[in-house]
């Protein structure tokens, strides 16, 4: 029973939002509150030279941006409670799309000022296809916005899923006075001014009276009618219903100043699901199974430039890890084993003795792991779902100092294992070619080599529209094909075969004239 206790009492979940909507300022409030961190590094002043915790790579400090997912954990409420706190920014969507495999749950920052954004409908789209449950937290009310009904029906028409707000917001911008707590019938009030949080009122109803000496009687009275439209116009909250991703609670407040922080935190581990089943190609895992299994869904090189560590981030799904003891490697077909299993709060690392599924831990890795990697206590399983997909933009990557040769190599093989771009070798001149879903990756990768691995790197242009892997059971067609595209043919990281389209046109025109050569767009094939 203490084992199941266990799995059940873990919450995982990520954190998804365009750019600049405060997913990382709401990912360190809900550490704050967890006890995990004691000072924030939301930048309130120019002349406070903090960070995010989460954001703990160089160019990220720089860039004020998230560029790599972070994994942090921590205890409340009897709760263990892991989150993932995604990159926003397009160019980095790949790294969201696979941490969204190993999450049971998202909570999904929209700005009240902008509501929603491109890259926030398409992430969403994401947990719809695999039924992720989904709460929404609208952002930023300490400034003018949206007013709160437009932007549920705006919601629900972009994303669409029903919604039901669970927090109300008092006024909004310089008139916000704080929210309603329709799950638990209490009050708390905004002031900027606080360092702390006052704590919430309770009510046995929302007509009491005593909420007018709070808020005023305006107010007060504006509060009532909304509540009234909200409960009449919008279904119940159901926890079955959210748990299938059939409707999304929503809640309202300001992650810079920490308000509406906690109530979507003591919301989140009464609803949330725990660990929930996972698919492999040969069968449906339960997280309660005894022995244990888990994929790698991310690799970081040197989150420690100092001792030049890669670390394999891996999910459980079912059973118990323990250290120091032996696991098969799936792909590789060999036993290993772990002497320092690692836990995380950003950067800084801590060695666990034992997981359980839903946990995310950090297995130091020599070169054993690439992406999508499966261990298990001796079954041949192989967890599904987690893809490359198909890069959009391309350059030639060629060595900037021939003293550097092989820390260049080094660097480039870490990080395209990281999958933060993929690797094509070019049959026909041997040249190397970088592919992104994003411009901003290339920067990326050239500061990376330079600061992490001492090495330079020049980039030359090339006109490609599409990489995309082929195969065929027709071996005549398929050496005839190899034989005409022999220029426009590269071989992936893992030795794959590719087809290197100059154009949509000649892509179209390769699928028409060799019909029985399979085409794929991602590298789940």
């Amino acid at each position: 029973m203490a084992f199941e206790k266990e799995i059940k009492q873990r919450r995982t979940f990520a954190i998804i939002s365009h750019p600049d909507a405060g997913k990382t300022t709401l990912t360190e409030k809900l550490l704050l509150f967890g006890g995990a961190i004691h000072t924030a590094g939301a930048v309130k002043s120019n002349k406070i030279k903090k960070t995010a915790t989460s954001d703990f790579m160089e160019i990220e400090k720089q860039r004020g941006i998230s560029v790599a997912t972070s994994v942090m954990g921590f205890d409340y409420k009897q709760r263990k409670i892991n989150i993932l706190d995604t990159p926003g920014h397009k160019d980095f969507a790949e790294d969201t799309y696979r941490t969204l495999t190993a999450v049971d749950s998202v909570i999904v920052v929209i700005d009240v000022a902008k509501g929603i954004e491109e890259q926030t409908k398409k992430l969403t789209e994401v947990c719809r296809m695999r039924n992720t449950p989904i709460i929404v937290f609208i952002n930023k009310m300490d400034r003018d916005g949206k007013d709160p009904f437009e932007l549920l029906d705006e919601i629900e028409e972009m994303l669409s899923i029903k919604v039901r707000p669970l927090t109300w917001p008092i006024g909004m911008g310089y008139n916000f006075q704080g929210i309603y707590n329709l799950f638990f019938k209490s009050l708390r009030l905004f002031n900027p001014e606080h360092e702390k949080i006052p704590p919430a009122i309770s009510f046995s109803n929302i007509l009491d009276t005593e909420i007018d000496s709070h808020i005023g009687e305006t107010a007060a009275a504006t509060l009532r009618e909304e509540v009234e439209l909200v409960e009449a116009v919008y279904p119940e909250f159901d926890i079955d219903l959210y748990r299938n991703a059939e409707i999304a609670p929503v809640f309202f407040g300001s992650a810079l100043y920490n308000f509406g922080v906690q109530e979507i935190l003591d919301t989140f581990i009464e609803i949330a699901p725990s660990p929930s089943p996972s698919k492999t190609l040969e069968r449906t895992v339960s997280p309660y199974e005894e022995k244990f299994s888990g994929f790698v869904f991310k690799i970081h090189a040197n989150m420690d430039p100092n001792h030049r560590d890669r670390i394999a981030f891996v999910k459980i799904c079912s059973g118990r890890f323990e250290r120091n003891k032996n696991y098969y490697h799936v792909r590789l077909k060999k036993q290993m084993k772990f002497s320092n299993p690692t836990s995380f709060i950003a950067e800084k690392k801590e060695i666990v003795e034992y997981a359980y599924a839903g946990d995310i831990i950090g297995l130091y890795d020599s070169g054993n792991f690439k992406i999508g990697d499966t261990l298990t206590e001796g079954e041949q399983m192989h967890y599904t779902g987690i893809p490359s997909f198909s890069p959009e933009m391309f350059r030639y990557i060629e060595n900037g100092d021939p003293m550097k040769f092989k820390q260049l190599n080094k660097g480039i093989d870490q990080l395209m294992d990281e999958g933060v771009a993929q690797l094509f070798t070019n049959e026909f001149n041997g040249r190397k070619i970088i592919g992104t879903v994003g411009a901003l990756q290339f920067e990326v990768i050239e500061y990376r080599l330079k600061h992490e691995y001492g090495a330079t790197c020049k980039y030359e242009p090339i006109h490609l529209y599409k990489a995309c892997w082929f195969a065929s059971k027709n071996k005549a067609q398929l050496d005839d094909f190899k034989k005409r595209k022999y220029q426009d043919l590269a071989k992936d990281k893992q030795k794959r075969d590719v087809f290197l389209a100059e154009s949509a046109f000649a892509l179209e025109m390769a699928q028409q004239n060799f019909p029985d050569i399979q085409f794929y767009f991602t590298s789940e094939f």
